[in-house]
């Protein structure tokens, strides 16, 4: 029987546990998928404490690439052998197989390994939406990303200059700081020893920033506010210290007639189409060598619950794989 890591309660990472589980035949409308990476993101850990309630006991993760092993009836654009690659969709990643909703599946182009995709689909499709679609990015734009090292940051600094876009990024140390830079991130600003506000504000002599990228949550706001231009967007698309307390919305008015939005993967790649289209932009720039994405680090499955604890306290960079 093939295992995965389950947990039956809420908590840190000690919850997590391997298991033997039971995959059946696909139904209508799926397909069987063995895994050859999967995907780690801070959602992940979100899941397992509790702060993203799912029914207990659960499969944990949702961002996977693996061959096809079979396909049930009804589906017609998936078949067995197929390399594929997928992000949402129930969670439960972290197996060495399971059956999927074949609608949820993308093929992964040639030259394009199942590591690399595993580190591309969520975090990858997050950048399309965030630039192409929530604050639309037409080159030329100063725009602040915090958390420029992590794996979505890594991802954005390489679009952000595919773009022609000058991205200031947040990180939490100088090696990360070289990172980012490396990567494509024009500014740096180290928070654990400078005030970004101040140097985002230097930075764009005092203008600020048409738009702010924050997945921090409650460590950065309502900072993120003062970095904005008058009538700019804070875009808030994840919580890793924690999540924003309410607030009156009038403080968006006091700050310049601001906006803000929560956006989610699912509302943007939800219809099939839309995921299609938006992954086939994604590998396009993959495959004309403008974003390289390959796992930072690399974990055993049956290890998920050390890559939570090294995740959560930020000793990793750029993208993490799990491998059966």
């Amino acid at each position: 029987m093939p295992n995965a890591i389950r947990f039956h309660q809420t908590g840190g990472p000690e919850v997590l546990q391997w298991e033997s589980v039971t995959v059946g035949d696909p139904g209508s409308g799926e397909a069987r998928v063995r895994h050859a990476a999967i995907g780690l993101n801070y959602i992940d850990t979100y899941h397992r404490s509790g702060l993203y309630k799912l029914p207990l006991p659960s499969g944990i993760g949702l961002e996977a690439a693996g061959v096809v092993e079979a396909v049930g009836p009804g589906v017609t654009d998936i078949k067995a052998g197929d390399r594929v690659a997928y992000c949402g969709g129930p969670p439960g990643s972290y197996s060495e197989a399971r059956v999927m909703p074949a609608d949820k599946l993308v093929r992964i182009p040639d030259g394009v390994s199942e590591r690399s995709a595993a580190t591309l689909m969520l975090k990858g499709l997050t950048v399309q939406y965030l630039f192409r679609q929530t604050f639309p990015l037409a080159g030329g734009e100063t725009i602040l990303f915090h958390a420029a090292a992590g794996g979505v940051g890594l991802i954005a600094c390489q679009w952000a200059r595919a773009l022609g876009v000058t991205m200031i990024g947040t990180v939490g140390s100088d090696e990360k700081a070289a990172l980012a830079k490396a990567n494509g991130c024009a500014h740096t600003i180290v928070y654990t020893r400078e005030n970004f506000v101040e140097r985002v504000r230097e930075i764009t002599g005092g203008k600020g920033v048409p738009v702010v990228y924050d997945s921090i949550g409650k460590d950065t706001f309502p900072a993120s506010l003062d970095c904005l231009r008058p009538r700019g967007m804070f875009v808030s698309f994840g919580s890793a210290s924690g999540p924003i307390a309410a607030f009156d919305i009038g403080l968006l008015g006091q700050k310049g007639a601001l906006f803000a939005t929560r956006p989610s993967l699912v509302s943007y790649a939800g219809a099939r189409a839309s995921l299609l289209t938006m992954a086939d932009e994604m590998f396009a720039l993959v495959k004309a060598g403008k974003i390289v994405s390959e796992p930072r680090q690399t974990y055993a499955l049956k290890d998920a619950a050390k890559a939570h604890r090294d995740l959560e306290s930020r000793k990793t960079s750029g993208a993490s794989v799990l491998l059966p």
